[in-house]
């Protein structure tokens, strides 16, 4: 991966306006430091003992934070954020943390929100935009949804947007949103570079399923994982309480498996977790019903949580894209719940099945805590990555740092869950299921239903 990627980061020209930010380069006064262009973040955490091979620019990170000398005039600046693709907790605390950054910090008094994502840039829709200032944002952390609205779509309309962009005098545009959106972002930075613009594309990562390659954690995961342990309890109480009683929930992940994974370690009361990454058979000696009926035999009682990325591959007959260009996935989870119902039926052995589908609650609600702060901070590394004139980037965390990457590098592929490592591990070790639910196991694939 080190060998594939350059983490170089662009800049829209030399940086020679003193930052408005009173900040120091001493150590130990007890002043706050600006960050260099030469603090890095190591791609990989690991080390090995004895003489270590020299660190490559394709091996590291650019740090995050102000810079002592930035790009922008803050009087001259017009900046833009919008925010795309489906809602998540958190956006409206990364919008809140850019306008008070800008305006507090450098002076910016030019700040627009565009409504409802990329369309909102679109001659067609005559949305129109949202001035924002502290005041209009001081509250907006406490709600869910987005403050600006947002939509799917819209984001290969490049020219249109572009025209858009040149006639609001853009200086800078942060795009909250997911790998849609951020592919959307660096089209656009393509188009504005062919047109010569000086504009800052700056992007935070939006996406409840955590996914976002080398990041790592998307803002909103924290809260989904609490609310959907919420919700985990609640399945746990009805299927506790009844007769051969079944909890099944289903949670957020296309394609990935962190949400669902993270929900069985911290609630405890998951036996069976379900994701993209790990093949199952539902029918056999040792497909999942199998296990399902010999949980219930032995306990009474069953709580199974599905990621709806799962199952796709035999449950997608013709594939269909959104306007966002994402696949439309089949309901796995209305799908297990009459499969789990029919098994039984034939077997003439009564259950009593509760099914829940919590993501647009999940998705809606407000920031917890520890989202809140992360969020902030993103914001904040936003504002001052645009002021320096870094462009084509994304804000993300590595470990445990902040660091500017390239969106190209991010939006290249996607994170997932790794059956054979310790996050699986510890999972297996939370619900007790078994290792494998396979009838069959071939370096092909998996066989039968």
């Amino acid at each position: 991966m080190s060998e594939t990627f350059d983490f170089t980061i662009e800049e829209l020209g030399k940086r020679n306006i003193k930052s408005p930010i009173v900040m120091s380069n001493v150590a130990g006064d007890f002043i706050a430091n600006y960050v260099t262009d030469d603090q890095f973040i190591r791609l990989s955490p690991e080390a090995v003992l004895g003489s270590q091979p020299s660190i490559e620019r394709s091996q590291v990170f650019e740090c995050a934070g102000p810079r002592e000398m930035i790009y922008f005039m803050p009087a001259h600046v017009h900046a833009g954020i919008v925010s795309c693709g489906g809602l998540c907790p958190g956006i409206n605390d990364v919008i809140r943390a850019i306008v008070r950054c800008l305006w507090y910090r450098y002076g910016v008094r030019r700040i627009s929100g565009i409504r409802y994502g990329y369309k909102g840039f679109l001659p067609d829709y005559q949305y129109g935009t949202k001035t924002l200032t502290p005041e209009a944002v001081d509250d907006i952390h406490k709600l869910g949804g987005t403050y600006l609205g947002s939509a799917r779509g819209g984001g290969k309309e490049v020219s249109f947007i572009v025209d858009a962009m040149e006639q609001l005098n853009l200086n800078m545009l942060f795009t909250i949103g997911g790998d849609g959106t951020q592919r959307g972002s660096l089209d656009i930075a393509g188009e504005v570079g062919r047109r010569n613009l000086k504009i800052a594309m700056v992007g935070i990562p939006k996406t409840v399923d955590n996914d976002f390659s080398f990041i790592q954690k998307s803002f909103g995961f924290d809260t989904a994982v609490a609310k959907a342990v919420e919700v985990v309890a609640a399945a746990h109480m009805e299927a506790s309480s009844q007769i051969n009683g079944i909890g099944l929930v289903k949670l957020m992940g296309r394609e990935s498996g962190f949400i669902a994974a993270h929900t069985a370690l911290a609630s405890h009361e998951v036996n069976f977790v379900l994701i993209p990454e790990v093949p199952f058979n539902l029918e056999g000696y040792n497909g999942f019903l199998h296990h399902l009926e010999e949980r219930l035999k032995s306990r009474k009682h069953a709580v199974i949580v599905v990621a709806e990325g799962a199952m796709q591959d035999q449950l997608i007959t013709e594939v269909k894209t959104d306007a966002g260009g994402n696949i439309k996935m089949a309901d796995v989870g209305t799908y297990l719940r009459d499969r789990i119902q029919q098994h039984f039926d034939e077997k003439k052995m009564e259950i009593n099945l509760k099914y829940i589908d919590p993501s647009y609650q999940v998705r809606s609600a407000p920031a917890v805590p520890s989202d809140s702060i992360y969020c902030e901070r993103l914001g904040n590394a936003a504002a001052h990555a645009a002021m320096a004139g870094k462009t084509k980037i994304i804000i993300g965390l590595v470990h445990n740092e902040f660091v500017h990457l390239p969106m190209k590098a991010v939006v290249s592929q996607r994170s997932h869950v790794d059956p054979e490592g310790n996050l699986w591990r510890d999972t297996m070790d939370a619900t007790h299921q078994p290792v494998l639910m396979v009838n069959q196991f071939e370096n092909s694939g998996v066989s039968g239903k």
